[in-house]
Parts: C-alpha cells; structure tokens; sequence
C-alpha cells in the first residue's frame, strides 16, 4: 500500500485549471528558492495554487517532497557540531520516552472518547509522537490499515503542521520564550520534521539548530516502536507483521554531515554553505508540501479523526511547554 496515494489532480478544479497549474506550480517552486520567500509564505502559496487550480504534477511533486526533505534535513548536518548533536541526543533520552508514552496514551484514549477506528487512532497518535508523516509511513507496512484510515492519519498530520508552521513562532516570542527554549518546544510539540525545521528557521538560527537536532534524535525512535507495533499485531493475532518497516536513513546522512565538518574544520565553511542552501532547499519542500493538497484529501479527514489529532496537540504542546517553563526539561 502506498500511504501518500492520491488522485494526481483535483477533479474539482475549475475548467482550464490543468493547464494553469502545470506552469503555476513550477513558478512556485522557483519563486520558493528566492531568499525573500518565508517558510510560511511558500507553504501557503502550495496550498492556494493546489485547491484552486489543483497540481497536475502531483505524483513526481510527492516523489520529489520525500527526497528533497532527506537532503536538506541532511545538508543542514553540515552545519552542525556532531558533539553538540550527541550531547543533546543523550541529554533529551529521558523526556523522550516518557513524551511519546504520554502521547500513545492520550492519543488511544481520545480515540476511543471520540469513536475513531483503532487504526486510525494510532497512526495519528504515531505521527504526533514523533515525526508526522515520516513515522505514518514507517509503520503502514507493519499495522497494513486500510487506506482511507491512511489518508485520515496523514491529512490530519498535514493540517495541524501548516498551522504550527504559522501559531508557533508569534506564540513563542508572545510567551518570552528564548531561542533555546523555543527550539525545543517546536521540536517536543509539532509533528512533522519539515515543520519544526520551518517553524524554527523563522524564530532564528540557533532554535533552528536546537530544533534540528532534538527532533532528529526523536525520529530514531520510528525503528522500536516499530518493531513494538509489529510485536503487538503478533500477540493479538493480525496479519500486518509480513511488511517491512522504513527505516529514517536521513538521520544517518544528518549524522555523517556534522561529523565531517566537525573532525575535518577545513570543511566548516563550505559546511556553512551547504547548510544554507540546504534551509532554501526546506522552503522549497514546503511548497511542495502544500501543492501535494487535495480537496479530496481535505474532505477525507473527517470531524472526529481531526478533533482527536487537534486535542492531542493542544494537551502535549501545553504539557511540553509547561515542563520547558518550569525547567523540568532543558
């Protein structure tokens, strides 16, 4: 099954629609690689040209979102400190664990207060645990939903992200959070990767570093609790266990990049370099991210899924952001 099937273009698009969005979505994604396009603004301009003149272009754009996301997350490891890295993996093991317990709980009991499928449920609380999408992917050869139950747990995770992408930032600097502080709470309490880097970037480069390296050590935890839903179709009889996990090679690359630059210094500044292009390279991805839209995506969603996916984020944005204010976590 493929997780991010979808119909390659919207048939509710307005008559000569195609033709527009097959130079439209093009346009956006140069203009997405020029430095006076935000984050925020890139992801909004691929949403507006999919759900009005649709993407024509949709099966290569979300071939393309899926690569070019790995390379920038693993461009922006050149201009990384691997002992940094390591020493805010180590630092963050504890909160990690006990962050993505609480969010399984919570996400299975609000799944079953709101009536949504056990499938479903849990593939919204995956994505919310750790990184979105790329954690929904993981596990969809292993749990083997149905595929409207996919597409619920993606859409759900797509809309909570554009709107982190836009509230987190003004919340954090509204609430006096520091560039440190905010790096962490992007990456404890917004789901998928390209938006935490997003949201970062625009609070300021340190958060972004922060940011990086916190949920990137997050997303390592795709590969047991993986192997934990596959223990647990076991037990209980399923048949999802023939299917084989997808493993987050990015993070390797990430990982291999601030190594480099931090044993060979020579290459820092040319580090510095890819890094920077590596950030154009996530704004560009963001407008992919929105073009990949769909009304038929949107409509999929449904109430209950969304009011599940919504509460969760609410109640582990709040508790991550307590724990951070009281500096329980740090």
């Amino acid at each position: 099954m493929n997780p991010r099937a979808h119909p390659t273009s919207d048939p509710h698009a307005s008559p000569g629609a195609p033709s527009a969005g097959r130079w439209l979505v093009p346009l956006g994604a140069i203009l997405s690689l020029m430095p006076f396009v935000s984050t925020g603004t890139s992801l909004v301009l691929g949403i507006a040209v999919a759900l009005t003149v649709g993407n024509p272009h949709a099966a290569f754009t979300r071939r393309a979102t899926q690569v070019l996301l790995s390379l920038a997350v693993m461009g922006l490891g050149a201009g990384m400190d691997l002992r940094v890295v390591a020493e805010v993996g180590a630092q963050g093991v504890l909160y990690t664990v006990v962050g993505i317990a609480t969010c399984l709980l919570l996400g299975t009991l609000l799944a079953r207060a709101l009536g949504v499928s056990r499938e479903a449920g849990l593939l919204i609380s995956i994505g919310k645990a750790i990184c979105g999408g790329s954690a929904i992917a993981a596990v969809v050869p292993v749990l083997r939903p149905k595929e409207h139950e996919v597409s619920v747990a993606l859409g759900t995770v797509f809309l909570l992200n554009a709107v982190a992408l836009f509230v987190f930032p003004p919340v954090g600097h509204a609430l006096g959070l520091d560039a440190g502080q905010f790096g962490l709470w992007s990456a404890l309490a917004i789901h998928d990767t390209s938006s935490v880097v997003g949201a970062a970037l625009r609070f300021g480069p340190e958060s972004l570093a922060l940011a990086t390296t916190v949920k990137l050590a997050r997303a390592l935890w795709i590969v047991p609790l993986t192997l934990a839903v596959g223990a647990w179709m076991r037990a209980k009889g399923g048949e999802g266990t023939q299917g084989r996990m997808r493993w987050p090679w990015f993070i390797l690359g990430f990982i291999a990049a601030a190594a480099l630059v931090t044993w060979v210094p020579a290459l820092r500044p040319a580090g510095d370099v890819v890094a920077g292009v590596s950030r154009r390279v996530l704004v560009l991805t963001l407008f992919l991210i929105g073009a990949n839209l769909s009304r038929s995506a949107l409509r999929s969603v449904g109430t209950r899924p969304l009011l599940q996916g919504f509460a969760l984020w609410v109640v582990m944005a709040a508790l991550s952001l307590g724990a951070i204010r009281l500096h329980l976590i740090s």
